[in-house]
């Protein structure tokens, strides 16, 4: 599979956890890569260990893409490197607090990374892959997009933005060649739980999966040609369902009249 020509995948929160298990099975089908994440050290012994081990080109960016700056260096790798074939959006941060005990600074900064950042990379490499007739985005969202009761309501809502933006994409650029995918992992073992305040051993073990197993069921997922992927989702008809509800609302939610239901007492 190394000389399939696949191009560059460029991944975002590449350093560690499911962003690292992407870089790895990326290479391994034939992409180079460019990495993306905060951490030098964590980032350069993950190039060299996939580098020696697939015989890829690895690249590495160091960016807080919380940064503007360094934001914006990303964007302009999307902009400009023809190779770019595939962008994995995968950086984001999480909290276990409940609103009210949220600090607003920390959800401001969230919806930077989660939604803005995300926007803004997207934006980078959308026009760059219509152009040239292909490429592919997938967008790590979370299973809060769909439940956002579970977890605090700004990450959920943050998460919701990315499915929505991934199926308005889809809508858009099926057409044009270009591929989307939103993954939405439940629990997943990773340091997303510690940093956000929840450490694993919290968690019932029968509801975390693993981020090997996860990304090998998303990869599968993208193979398919899946545009919403939930590695956890066994009855894969109740998602169904609530899509083709959804899109049988969608005629009825715009009229020149209230309903019935509305024409009370004045």
């Amino acid at each position: 599979m190394g000389q399939a020509h696949l191009g560059t995948a460029l991944v975002t929160g590449a350093s560690s956890g499911i962003g690292a298990v992407y870089a790895e099975r990326l290479a391994r089908r034939g992409y180079d890569l460019i990495l993306v994440a905060r951490n030098r050290d964590r980032l350069d012994v993950l190039a060299q260990r996939i580098g020696n081990e697939t015989g890829r080109k690895i690249q590495t960016i160091v960016a807080d893409l919380g940064d503007p700056a360094a934001l914006g260096l990303v964007e302009a790798k999307l902009r400009e490197d023809a190779s770019v074939s595939l962008l994995v959006n995968n950086a984001g941060v999480g909290t276990h607090k409940s609103l009210l005990d949220s600090d607003v600074d920390a959800m401001a900064k969230m919806i930077e990374l989660n939604v803005t950042a995300l926007t803004r990379l997207t934006y980078a490499a959308a026009p760059q892959f219509v152009a040239r007739g292909t490429g592919a985005i997938i967008n790590i969202a979370s299973i809060a997009a769909i439940t956002p009761e579970l977890l605090n309501g700004v990450y959920g809502g943050s998460k919701a933005f990315v499915l929505a933006l991934s199926q308005s994409l889809h809508h858009e650029l099926a057409d044009k060649g270009v591929r989307v995918q939103a993954v939405l992992p439940g629990a997943t073992a990773t340091e997303f739980w510690e940093i956000g305040g929840l450490p694993l051993e919290n968690l019932p073990k029968e509801i975390v999966m693993s981020a090997s197993d996860m990304v090998d069921a998303a990869l599968t997922g993208f193979d398919l040609g899946e545009l919403v992927t939930i590695p956890s989702l066994h009855a894969i008809d109740a998602w169904n369902q609530l899509e083709a509800s959804r899109g049988a609302l969608a005629a009825q939610l715009s009229n020149n009249t209230p309903a019935p239901r509305y024409a009370g007492v004045q």
